[in-house]
């Protein structure tokens, strides 16, 4: 996710037509039989759980890179251990090469808003080997915009079989074009934001075989392995890697060593490599040469690293349930080091990954980095994301804690980006919501000041934009389809919206948090669908919620509900437009006293007004549905009565 257009929010430039006219509720519409996007099968079943004969693939990864700066290349070497677990003998394999993106001719030129001026050549492939039975030969290939497809010497027998497939490539790098992988200057040399550098297997699955969206801008879908990479670097270069570090005694300082032992029992920070250590050559174990950082991550789907000469580095212990630890950590340029930057960076990583592990699921990995650049600036990888070097407390609280979120989607919960992304960016969203809450009793809080609702106002309101707008995209299309000035509306702030309000007032906390932890549990390293996430919330929390589905995620429909009138003691409330939600009616008395009724969504599964009955002696002199802006209601002048 870009960070700029993230802190932009284009605004909700959206803003156009606030629908002039109500239309005409019909409830057969709201309430009919809602059309699941998958269907229940063998692998999925209708409780949205992995059915009895779910498979996944598995990729094991080993990987080593040359970064040379003076050349500006990486020349890498990857095999991949791949196991094909499905029902399917497979004759060919599909891959990712993201790095084609920045090729002159690359589809992705074509979907924005203009053309890049600056390119490289891409991937160059120099070999292609297999191994399998024992046997190892060359393999053909054929190479489409950010795909490879691999076509092997025997077909991949199914549940089970297995082969090694090596690729020796390079590339040369993107600068500060790059958006999400690439290099920019700072006062101590280049920061390198390396991702997406080794070829990456594709998604096979239940769904489509194949899942070869090409790399177009809209991050990810791959398969979970373990990880061992190694990245060969100029000695006086740190690299700051996902995983753990595993030969430190190579590539660090007793002093930097002693340090980071120190820091992995320290819940404050401690420095590894201070300021005016960065431009010490005594900060490095040796001069001249090259250094090999070697690292390993287990049960990944996807590996980065950031290098640069510039790099401070601190570290602080992170506390997990039931007594685990990892180690939070934060590599960033001098220019950005003070308490007003990114001297707290690592506090604000710290609390983010506590708080996301006690209220959602564990944090699974050893390590939580957090690199400070400006080339890939506000993107996640596992175990390590890249944030801006130059951003207020408030921003970079913001954003540490949002992309380290992506830990959890889509980093655990393994959901399809380029087609769900409303899955990853809205449910990291919400997460945040609470965490901003959270973190010092909310010293940056509420999120929905800044990128949540972003007018800085109550978040039901800061949606009616976006509803009311004809050309609005619903949820449930393809990222790819999306157009930028709707992405983080949509993509991010309904989707996020969405779970606030099943969580607060559709189905409420007691209920939802059970729920959402055993989605997140149940499709922990798994590849869960809409339709798994939809079923299961219902059988969970025990609530049918077509209509809520329909109204939010299917359509982008607009709520109006409005108190018609008093007649003794029955309030009449109507319902106006095509959504529908659960709702508080406030009456008040002539002596002042006030009685709230819930009005819940099955009073509109056959009617489009109602007259509620309330209880009391005295004479109701007001009525009010929602009157505490709970929901997003597009009219609140009809809200009200008298008028």
């Amino acid at each position: 996710m870009n960070y700029a257009a993230r802190l932009s929010l284009a605004a909700m430039a959206i803003a156009g037509a606030l629908g002039a006219s109500a239309a005409t509720y019909d409830p057969r519409e709201t309430f009919a039989p809602f059309a699941w996007p998958q269907p229940v099968t063998a692998y999925r079943s209708g409780s949205g759980m992995p059915g009895p004969l779910y498979w996944q693939n598995h990729a094991d990864y080993d990987l080593a890179a040359t970064l040379d700066p003076a050349k500006g290349t990486l020349v890498g070497n990857a095999t991949i251990h791949y196991t094909n677990n499905s029902p399917d003998a497979l004759d060919v394999l599909w891959l990712q090469l993201d790095e084609n993106r920045f090729t002159a001719d690359a589809r992705g030129n074509f979907t924005s808003g203009k053309m890049p001026s600056r390119h490289t050549d891409g991937y160059r492939i120099a070999t292609v080997t297999v191994e399998q039975g024992g046997k190892t030969q060359k393999a053909s290939y054929v190479v489409s915009d950010t795909r490879m497809q691999v076509r092997l010497p025997q077909p991949l027998p199914a549940r089970g079989g297995t082969l090694s497939l090596t690729i020796a490539y390079s590339y040369d790098l993107p600068g500060d074009f790059g958006g999400r992988t690439g290099f920019a200057p700072s006062k101590n040399g280049n920061i390198y934001e390396m991702a997406q550098w080794y070829p990456r297997m594709c998604v096979y699955d239940d769904l489509r075989g194949w899942d070869t969206a090409p790399y177009l801008n809209s991050e990810f879908y791959l398969e979970y392995g373990d990880f061992h990479y190694a990245i060969t670097v100029p000695s006086d270069m740190i690299v700051a890697g996902s995983g753990e570090l595993v030969n430190p005694e190579d590539v660090l300082t007793n002093s930097q060593r002693e340090r980071l032992a120190k820091a992995r029992e320290s819940d404050a920070t401690v420095m590894i490599r201070t300021p005016a250590e960065v431009t010490d050559p005594a900060s490095r174990p040796k001069r001249g040469g090259t250094l090999t950082w070697k690292f390993r991550m287990q049960n990944t789907r996807d590996v980065a690293f950031g290098a640069s000469t510039a790099y401070v580095w601190d570290a602080a212990r992170i506390n997990l349930p039931e007594g685990r630890k990892a180690l939070a950590m934060s590599v960033y340029p001098v220019e950005s080091s003070g308490k007003e930057s990114w001297s707290r960076s690592t506090e604000y990583m710290k609390a983010a990954v506590e708080h996301f592990s006690e209220k959602w699921y564990p944090y699974p990995y050893p390590v939580a980095v957090n690199e400070g650049g400006s080339a890939a600036s506000g993107m996640e990888y596992p175990g390590l994301v890249f944030d801006p070097m130059e951003a207020s407390p408030k921003e970079l609280h913001m954003v540490t804690a949002h992309e380290i979120g992506h830990t959890w989607f889509p980093m655990i919960v393994g959901t399809d980006e380029r087609r769900n992304a409303w899955m990853d960016e809205g449910f990291n969203t919400f997460i945040d919501v609470y965490e901003a809450d959270a973190f010092h009793k909310g010293e940056f809080a509420p999120k929905r000041d800044g990128e949540y609702a972003p007018k800085g106002g109550n978040p039901v309101d800061e949606i009616l934009p976006l509803l009311a707008d004809r050309n609005a995209p619903p949820l449930l299309i393809g990222a790819d389809m999306v157009k930028e000035k709707y992405r983080h509306p949509a993509t991010y702030f309904k989707s996020a919206l969405g779970l606030v309000l099943l969580r607060e007032q559709i189905i409420g906390p007691e209920r939802f948090d059970p729920a959402f932890r055993k989605y997140i549990a149940t499709w922990a390293y798994k590849h869960p669908t809409p339709s798994d996430f939809f079923r299961l919330m219902e059988s969970e929390a025990g609530e049918d919620l077509s209509w809520f589905w329909r109204g939010w995620y299917a359509n982008n429909w607009e709520l109006d509900m409005a108190v018609m009138g008093v007649d003794g003691n029955t309030v009449t409330v109507e319902n106006r437009d095509q959504l529908v939600m659960p709702a508080t009616l406030r009456v008040t008395f002539d002596d002042k006293s006030t009685r709230d009724i819930r009005i819940p969504v099955e009073t509109w599964q056959q009617h489009t007004s109602f007259g509620v009955v309330v209880p009391g002696k005295g004479r109701i002199v007001a009525a009010t549905i929602d009157p505490d802006h709970r929901i997003p209601d597009r009219d609140r002048s009809n809200d009200t009565w008298p008028r």
